[in-house]
């Protein structure tokens, strides 16, 4: 389209809707539109607004000519969710074809109308290109031309070698298995990893597709999708060289890289094979909504049984889902005034409508298709209102209508069927509706409360994310899968006291006696005894007399039931032999390529991992990682790039955020159950092993770590039958149960050297001062500082937020008297008060910044440019005393990390500015200058206090944690 077109339009940008009608009868080849959309010697017209230009930043297509060659597949047009006002009609391929390509300038510049005669082409179709074409029902076929390649997008990398077992190519858990062990019943059904971009975005996802929807995850373990779209959104399929294959819709497109070019085929193949699918139903209900967590604007659709969720009004008339929902698992809930929520068993989904109208439309809409999807007996419906209790317990097939009830599950009737073939005495298979005498009020409320939840906790704690059976599993396969994980216990999380029967027994006794159901659970699956002997009274007796109803009536459906044996938990793998692999660390996932730079095969995720070794020892740089099913060695060319990698893999598995401090010198780190002493109770925790000590981090929430000190008097044993090490020092014994006899073996291995070292103190601050600057900080300022910067840099409004009032004053009287010693909570509320004690001591402290200096800083804030604002800055600080200039300098230090986080606490610097300039400027607080001032000493701190002229050495610069 001319650039003269979008200069001389006065006129309002039209409806989509008109925009579309507009364009129909236009010639699909403009003077300066390629066939394939991209655009050629024009420029790109200014964006008008901020979403128009999220959209061209994130969905431009700078990299998407067609390369040589290039074979085109075009799919029927996608019928669109069409709204009442009609938006989003079925166009012509001729004007999604060139749509998908072009980029947001559309959206300002519509197509004038031209004559409605039939487009004729400047050239004949080749024989070959004629082939290439799949025709379309009822639309016209175009043809396509040669053009330069774009520049070819590789994925990221690799920065380390990996070594591990040789993945079985039948087993089902790795990305290297043969593309036909990935297809399903359906010719068309695959799935595979796959390295994906969006526009300049590049992610390695998960992907799926069953003949109908093609979904991309995060993480193989995820429910919800990052991206979900039907198979009739789909305008054109491209085919390229490298694995690669490119998806297209109207306006936007991905582009695929599958590790091998039979992958390749595999898909593209079953994308053509669907086509002609129907649509999805029409929504029955559609509008925007605010999605908290994060907070973000989306579009909601109610389509059939599902609630689709899209990014915008646009990706939604595209058929770009972000996610949906099945309604048949979900419960909605109100929760204030114009807010609801959307109860899963994965998940809570926290929206807010815009007005208390459209909030009463979508809860009635909601309701209505969560009531059509369930029709049951009153005992189902007790059940299914635990969100885990509306999917089977192991396949995940929607409302479940069987459960065992001794080993607590509710599942479908497929895996119903084989729970009964394993025999009563493992499996007491009862109906939901059928059944009506056994299901007694403490047996539903044991399942209500209990369920699905604690005994996937108990009998899947060590499932494998490759091994989880699906809905649409063989009954084979749903066979071999729940003999292995009720009879074998294969994945079940065995009971600390395991290997020894009579504290086994003794366990069971003590705890009956109170409510913890899970740990009973956990005793049972172990081999626990409900009768010990006939001298022994039996624990249902005990929790009987103790009034513990839901554990009664559990016993009472174990009392005859048998537990896998303890030499059946362990899986005997086939030792292949080991491959060679390239892999990159991604956040919490770890990828694996065969190549440096091709596409990732597999991926792990770093969750699994239960111990880390470093196994370096003089040129050799290598640590081990272990996961319940594998074993990795990573190894880098030098010790620095080794321990990048491994510290990254520690503060992704730790339970919570480290100070640097309690990382240096690591030798292993390990998930583990500690007992303390002759004690029976046991705790599941995270251990790292270091020179003279060992680090004890709970895994329950808000409780603090412990140190357990070591030298050469420290005593260790080795219980190798039980997977224990025993540790004695100081009169203090430690019993520590690893979970597999790697962890044990490797660990113990490394108490020699741990024993014999010297231990390094650690230091409770993360804030250190600049060399060179004079000056102190007040402590209970630097306390504060430091726990912040560990705990509250992703608090939604850290600093805006107000704290409890006597909290507050209690916290600043603690930091006062002691600051070290203060207990300050990890929660979001414990870190807003903390906080709030921030800001109380900066009020009560002596002037930061003296009144009498004010006006010579309301001077250079008042200056037009930022260079001549900033060396005025510096100048002004130098003149304040040491201690202010150092306490200045850790504010705005500390600040600056917080606005770094500002996408997740949005406490951007003005923000932040408009917190802190009362503080530090008091009356002056209203000039927008002196606020522009506070925000660029934030944003600048580098610049203003620690540069030459504040400070000595410049290279020193201060130390967080982020």
């Amino acid at each position: 389209m001319p650039s003269t077109a979008c200069a001389g339009m006065a006129a309002p940008v039209p409806k989509p809707r008109s925009k579309f009608m507009q364009g129909m009868g236009k010639s699909s080849i403009d003077s300066n539109v390629s066939l394939d959309g991209s655009e050629i010697n024009s420029r790109k017209p200014e964006v008008n607004s901020q979403a128009e230009a999220d959209s061209s930043l994130n969905d431009g297509h700078e990299d998407s000519a067609v390369p040589v060659g290039a074979e085109v597949k075009f799919f029927r047009p996608p019928p669109l969710f069409t709204s009442a006002a009609g938006e989003g009609e079925m166009l012509a391929l001729s004007v999604w074809t060139k749509e998908s390509n072009s980029d947001s300038s559309s959206d300002e510049c519509p197509p004038t109308p031209v004559s409605s005669q039939p487009e004729k082409f400047p050239f004949q179709l080749s024989d070959q290109q004629q082939n290439n074409v799949s025709p379309v029902p009822n639309a016209p076929v175009h043809n396509t031309i040669q053009t330069k390649p774009a520049k070819t997008k590789k994925p990221r990398a690799a920065t380390i070698r990996v070594s591990r077992r040789k993945q079985s190519t039948g087993s089902g858990g790795s990305g290297s298995q043969s593309w036909e062990t990935n297809h399903r019943e359906s010719a068309v059904a695959c799935s595979s990893w796959l390295d994906v971009w969006k526009g300049r975005k590049h992610n390695v996802l998960w992907t799926t597709f069953d003949g109908q929807l093609m979904s991309l995850w995060k993480k193989r373990t995820d429910k919800f999708t990052e991206y979900v779209f039907h198979v009739s959104s789909i305008t054109n399929v491209r085919q390229q060289d490298k694995g690669r294959f490119s998806i297209y819709f109207r306006k936007k497109h991905f582009e695929f890289m599958a590790h091998s070019e039979d992958m390749q085929k595999g898909w593209v193949t079953s994308l053509h094979t669907s086509r002609g699918r129907e649509p999805p139903p029409q929504p029955q209900h559609q509008g925007s909504l605010i999605m908290k967590e994060p907070r973000t604007k989306v579009y909601a659709a109610i389509c059939g049984h599902n609630l689709w969720i899209y990014n915008s009004k646009e990706d939604f008339n595209l058929g770009l889902g972000m996610t949906l929902v099945s309604m048949n698992v979900a419960s909605v809930k109100e929760t204030g005034r114009r807010h609801f929520s959307l109860i899963t068993p994965y998940k809570t989904f926290n929206f807010s409508a815009d007005s208390s109208r459209d909030l009463t439309t979508w809860l009635n809409k909601l309701n209505e298709v969560i009531r059509s999807a369930l029709s049951c007996s009153e005992v189902a419906l007790r059940l299914w209102a635990s969100p885990w209790n509306k999917v089977c317990a192991d396949c995940g097939s929607s409302n479940p209508e069987w459960a065992s009830i001794n080993l607590l599950v509710v599942i479908c009737e497929a895996c119903a069927g084989v729970h009964r073939s394993m025999g009563s005495n493992r499996s007491k298979v009862r109906s939901l509706k059928m059944d009506s005498k056994v299901w007694t009020e403490p047996l539903i409320e044991l399942f209500v409360i209990y369920g699905n939840k604690a005994a996937n906790n108990v009998w899947g704690h060590n499932m494998p994310a490759a091994e989880q059976i699906l809905p649409d599993a063989s009954q084979e396969e749903r066979a071999e899968f729940i003999k292995a994980k009720y009879c074998r216990g294969l994945y079940r999380k065995a009971h600390p006291l395991i290997s020894n029967q009579t504290l086994l027994n003794k366990r069971l006794y003590e705890v009956v006696c109170g409510v913890d159901v899970e740990e009973t659970l956990s005793l049972l699956c172990s081999g626990a005894k409900v009768h010990a002997g006939p001298q022994s009274p039996s624990a249902i007796s005990l929790a009987e007399n103790a009034g513990q109803a839901l554990q009664t009536e559990l016993l009472r459906h174990n009392e005859y039931t048998e537990a896998p044996n303890m030499d059946q938990q362990k899986q005997t793998v086939e030792q292949i032999g080991l491959e060679e692999l390239h892999g990159k660390l991604e956040d919490e996932r770890f990828l694996f390529s065969l190549e440096n730079e091709s596409a990732a095969f597999d991926v792990l995720d770093l969750r699994e991992v239960i111990s880390i070794f470093n196994q370096s020892a003089g040129q050799t740089h290598e640590f081990k990682m272990l996961t319940l099913t594998d074993s990795l060695s990573c190894s880098a060319d030098g010790q620095d790039s080794l321990l990048l990698h491994m510290l990254h893999i520690i503060r992704v598995v730790m339970p919570g955020p480290l100070a640097d401090e309690e990382l240096e010198g690591v030798m292993a780190v390990s998930r583990l159950s500690l007992r303390e002493g002759s004690g029976l109770q046991h705790a599941e925790v995270w251990a790292s092993l270091r020179p003279g000590e060992m680090l004890i981090y709970p895994t329950l929430p808000h409780t603090p770590r412990s140190v357990f000190p070591m030298n050469l008097h420290t005593q260790y044993s080795l219980h190798s039958s039980e997977n224990t090490i025993e540790l004695t020092a100081a009169e203090k014994t430690l019993y520590l149960k690893f979970e597999r006899d790697q962890s044990c073996s490797s660990w113990f291995n490394l108490l020699p050297k741990a024993v014999s070292s010297q231990r390094k103190s650690l230091q409770r601050s993360v804030y250190k001062l600049p060399a060179g600057m004079s000056g102190r900080v007040p402590p209970e300022l630097e306390r504060c500082f430091s726990h912040i910067t560990l705990y509250g840099l992703k608090v939604d409004g850290l600093y805006r937020r107000c704290g409890i009032a006597t909290k507050i004053s209690r916290l600043a009287e603690q930091l006062r008297s002691a600051p070290a010693d203060a207990v300050l909570g990890t929660g979001d509320q414990d870190v807003v008060d903390v906080a709030g004690a921030l800001k109380l001591f900066l009020r009560e402290m002596q002037e930061i910044i003296p009144s009498s200096e004010r006006s010579e800083w309301v001077k250079a804030a008042a200056h037009a440019h930022e260079t001549q604002r900033v060396p005025q800055y510096r100048s002004l600080v130098k003149r304040l005393t040491p201690d202010n200039r150092a306490t200045l300098a850790a504010l705005c230090g500390h600040l600056y990390v917080v606005q770094l986080h500002s996408q997740v606490n949005r406490m951007t610097a003005h923000n932040l500015a408009v917190v802190f300039v009362p503080t530090l400027f008091q009356e002056l607080a209203m000039n927008t200058d002196v606020v522009r001032l506070t925000k660029e000493l934030i944003v600048h701190h580098t610049l203003v206090f620690l540069s030459k002229e504040v400070v000595q050495d410049e290279d020193d610069e201060m130390i967080t944690v982020f």
